[in-house]
């Protein structure tokens, strides 16, 4: 199950209905809850969902906006951006502009929990997976501390590829077309995980 969290955002239009102007201080709120030393492997994802087939919508260009610089942002291939973690940025009341080809009244935004590159590859120790789980559930574990009852619980890993898996993998392993899926105890008993592509991010597996 893929985690995505939803921000509600308050939106400034410009002229064009596509172009979204937002406070760098909307996004910074929720970025330093990982500018921390527990989570170094984890990032946020923003994009914009169609509120009516649930994709995401497609993004001509995103930029950091200040009084003095424009600063252009990279879009992946599925429709995402990362944003840096700048005190600085807030301070200077930097805006985020979006360019989407969809009307925004159209498109929410959505923000993926997600590993980081670096810390995707095609084989992985036992050791390598109870370290990003541990991440997963320390993440949920301190935005839960106050309102447990609404946060979902970690049960395991989610790995994403850009296409349907033919790999063979040992019991366990749960695999459906390009997703794959392992459980807390699956990770706890030591196994190995070997792919023959680089999956595109992993994920939370959690109950709900």
């Amino acid at each position: 199950m893929k985690v995505v969290l939803c921000l509600s955002l308050f939106f400034c239009l410009s002229l064009k209905a596509e172009v979204l102007s937002v406070e760098y201080s909307s996004f910074y709120s929720h970025l330093r809850k990982l500018d921390s030393d527990d989570t170094p492997a984890l990032q946020f994802a923003f994009g914009f969902k169609h509120v009516a087939s649930e994709k995401l919508c497609t993004i001509d260009n995103v930029k950091i906006v200040t009084q003095k610089v424009t600063v252009p942002i990279d879009v992946t291939a599925e429709q995402r951006f990362l944003l840096p973690t700048e005190k600085a940025l807030k301070q200077a009341r930097a805006k985020v502009e979006i360019s989407l080809q969809e009307p925004a009244n159209q498109c929410d935004m959505s923000v993926q929990l997600e590993t980081k590159p670096e810390y995707l590859k095609t084989k992985y120790m036992s050791e390598d997976l109870a370290f990003v789980l541990k991440q997963y559930q320390v993440f949920f574990d301190d935005m839960g501390s106050f309102l447990s009852f609404l946060m979902p619980g970690v049960e395991g890993l989610h790995f994403h590829f850009d296409q349907a898996l033919n790999d063979t993998f040992p019991s366990g392993v749960n695999v459906e077309g390009n997703h794959l899926y392992i459980n807390q105890q699956w990770i706890e008993q030591g196994n190995n995980l070997t792919f023959e592509s680089l999956p595109i991010r992993i994920t939370a597996l959690t109950n709900n």
